[in-house]
């Protein structure tokens, strides 16, 4: 197998144009990595210059010690899986497995041979005499996947696979990938706007933004330790109650409210960070408390989220939405909430960057 390595890619379409910028990692034999960010931030661009697709402006794609920047797709060694499936209509399933094979000369017992494993492992020994059209959606991925696996190759690819699948099916199959990627030894980028995807699917995640990777960690760090602002803001659901604060000393000023600065910073425009899942409510004698009335609930099943707007003399108003217990009727209610010290993230306000 052979480790991956972008280094200094950079893409420009036009002078305002330019999706990828100095982007640099390595993805070594075994690991999952993840490309995760919103639409246009130049994740999908990234694995297509990985796959041959599209020519880096700058930068080197090298595979097992090898600068591959130069050399077309086909002599790649790469398998690379679509988000539209890309199964050939008229083909049942052994012969869309086998399509890649004789069009590299594999001899006809070797193939046999590596599609009956790898059907084993995806549960298509059943539908191999079927044709894509005779196939549910998560059939389909499943058949893609294999297409895929069979080719042995030195990297993996997948762009957006489960996009097309509705939520139950997609929660299946990304547990099906993420125990046939286990199995597999080559590097795997996978490419997707949806966290629950790559914090449950990878071993690294790398997220982006606007052409530049913005943090490069484990699944647990991204979520935990965020790199700045946009990392924090845009990894957990619900998302992370971001607030802009005055430093006051050894406190900052939320609404009427003074919370105590966890962090050593001369930076005097501050933004706190804190998840919902880690507000609770106040018990008497706390060291920091801060109240609000009740005026949405949302009912997520497992929790509420409570939005409490927290009061404030200025404008705009200050929202802080938390998770509490589903039991409680929390509708119009005047909470006091505390913040844990262990849970507050703080940023600079110009930068971004964590503190």
């Amino acid at each position: 197998m052979a480790k991956l390595e972008l280094i200094h890619l950079n893409k420009t379409f036009s002078p305002n144009v330019v999706p990828v910028k100095d982007i640099s990692l390595t993805v070594e034999d075994g690991e999952f990595l993840s490309l995760l960010g919103p639409s246009g931030c130049g994740k999908s661009t990234v694995l297509r210059m990985i796959a041959g697709l599209e020519t880096p402006t700058q930068g080197h794609v090298v595979i097992g010690g090898k600068d591959v920047t130069q050399i077309s797709p086909g002599d790649r060694n790469i398998a690379m899986v679509f988000q539209s499936y890309a199964l050939y209509p008229h083909m049942n399933v052994y012969d869309n497995l086998a399509a890649g094979l004789k069009l590299k000369r594999i001899p006809k017992g070797e193939i046999a041979q590596r599609i009956q494993t790898v059907s084993r492992i995806l549960g298509l020994d059943e539908l191999l005499q079927r044709k894509p059209g005779q196939l549910s959606g998560g059939q389909r991925q499943r058949v893609a996947v294999g297409r895929a696996l069979v080719r042995q190759s030195d990297v993996f690819l997948l762009d957006e696979p489960l996009s097309n699948l509705d939520a139950l099916l997609r929660e299946h199959v990304r547990a099906e990938l993420k125990q046939i990627f286990a199995s597999q030894q080559a590097p795997v980028v996978y490419v997707t706007h949806d966290q629950t995807e790559a914090m449950t699917l990878s071993s690294k995640v790398a997220v982006l933004n606007n052409g530049y990777l913005q943090q490069l960690d484990a699944p647990d760090r991204i979520y935990t330790h965020p790199a700045n602002q946009f990392v924090a803001g845009f990894v957990g659901s619900p998302q992370m109650n971001l607030f802009p604060v005055v430093k006051q000393g050894s406190y900052a000023l939320l609404g009427e409210f003074k919370v105590p600065i966890t962090v050593q910073t001369d930076a005097s425009q501050l933004v706190l960070g804190i998840r919902p899942e880690h507000i609770r409510i106040a018990q008497p004698g706390e060291a920091f408390a801060i109240s609000g009335k009740v005026f949405l609930v949302e009912n997520l099943g497992m929790h509420k989220l409570v939005s409490v707007q927290v009061a404030n003399r200025q404008e705009p108003p200050i929202i802080v939405r938390s998770l509490l217990s589903p039991a409680e009727d929390w509708t119009h209610q005047t909470l006091t909430l505390t913040f844990p010290p262990e849970h507050m993230h703080w940023f600079e306000a110009q930068t971004g960057a964590a503190i």
